[in-house]
């Protein structure tokens, strides 16, 4: 970047608007109702596409129908597989939102929830709450996503300030690396516990693993006000986010308080992390896999990726866990397994992506 580059006015250049063109979002939203109708219609119980759109349309408001099923099947809906939807769109969203806004206050093309340590770090904290016995509050005050926010947090304040004291390594390596480093520390600390522990082995196995099962709306209701209040912050904050791309003296200049939009980004996407983390476990990818299919699809703007990544995130999971449900029916594959299966190849496509890039 030569001199020129660098002034105030070539930045601006750079950030022209980017519009949210209408059919982009229309993709989003068909995926979710795609996904979510998939969700309620398949599995051991077989229920018609048709019952459910009527089962359902039956609760809007001024509206009287008839989908002809038994309180049974209703009860497999309304209970069952409309909670677990409903908890895939919310877990999905968030980790591909936070994976997505890691991305782009970082400048890391590899900077998810997962490998920045900050999965691990809410994962300990949630680990310690189980083993403890003390994650039976109520509705959003329950101690579990408490805790695993303070895990979140810690894990990501210490892989940053690692981070900054990489010596010779560039940025991206030395992140990556300490986000490697912390996510081991905790994970190791993790295993000492419940090893200390081995009455509840088999609850933070499946937490681990990660999973979305769920018995009812309780984990909904749980989730859904840190996953609205985050989003709203992280979605409120994107377009500052393209500043970022012209390096933080440019942003400076453009009159953009860098330290303070990567605090309000960080500490949001670490709160809904771990708020999603503490419900459905350990689910690896999401953050890398969606928002960078975003970008390849729609553009670089983190005024387009962001808001894209909220509905196609959600979709993913929800797919991703349908896969779960009925790859060994009747018995269930641990979701993080498909993630997994799925984010290992797409992970090393964008280590080669962005080693042709530079």
């Amino acid at each position: 970047m030569n001199a020129t580059d660098r002034t105030p006015e070539a930045s601006r250049a750079r950030l022209e608007p980017v519009g949210l063109r209408p059919w982009w979002v229309a993709s989003g939203v068909l995926a979710v109702v795609v996904a979510g109708i998939a969700g309620l219609v398949l599995g051991p119980a077989q229920i018609g596409a048709w019952d459910v759109v009527v089962e359902l349309a039956d609760r809007l408001p001024f509206v009287d129908t008839d989908s002809g099923l038994g309180e049974r099947q209703r009860a497999i809906i309304w209970e069952i597989r409309l909670p677990r939807v409903v908890l895939g769109l919310l877990v999905g969203a968030m980790l591909a939102t936070a994976g997505g806004a890691y991305q782009g206050v970082f400048r890391n093309p590899l900077a998810d929830p997962y490998l920045l340590g900050v999965a691990a770090g809410a994962g300990f904290g949630a680990t310690v709450a189980i083993v403890s016995g003390i994650g039976d509050g109520i509705g959003i005050i329950d101690p579990i996503p408490m805790m695993a926010f303070a895990g979140a947090l810690v894990a990501v304040v210490l892989t940053y300030l690692i981070g900054a004291t990489g010596g010779r390594l560039d940025p991206v390596t030395s992140l990556v690396l300490a986000g490697v480093a912390v996510a081991s520390f905790f994970t190791a600390i993790q295993t000492f516990v419940q090893q200390r522990h081995s009455e509840t082995i088999r609850q933070v196995y499946f937490f681990v693993l990660g999973q979305l099962r769920t018995a009812g709306w309780d984990e909904v209701t749980l989730l859904a006000p840190y996953t609205g209040v985050c989003l709203f912050v992280i979605l409120a904050v994107r377009r500052r986010m393209d500043a970022l791309g012209v390096g933080d003296e440019e942003a400076g200049a453009l009159g953009l308080d860098v330290r303070k939009l990567r605090l309000v980004t960080v500490v949001a996407a670490s709160l809904g992390t771990a708020a999603a983390v503490s419900v459905s476990g350990l689910i690896g990818f999401v953050g890398i896999i969606v928002p960078h299919t975003i970008r390849l699809l729609f553009g670089s703007s983190y005024r387009v990726i962001l808001p894209l990544t909220v509905l196609f995130g959600g979709a993913f999971l929800v797919a991703a866990d349908l896969v779960a449900r009925l790859a060994l029916e009747p018995a269930e594959m641990p979701i993080g397994v498909v993630t997994a299966f799925l984010g290992a190849p797409f992970f090393v496509l964008i280590l080669r992506t962005t080693r042709r890039s530079r």
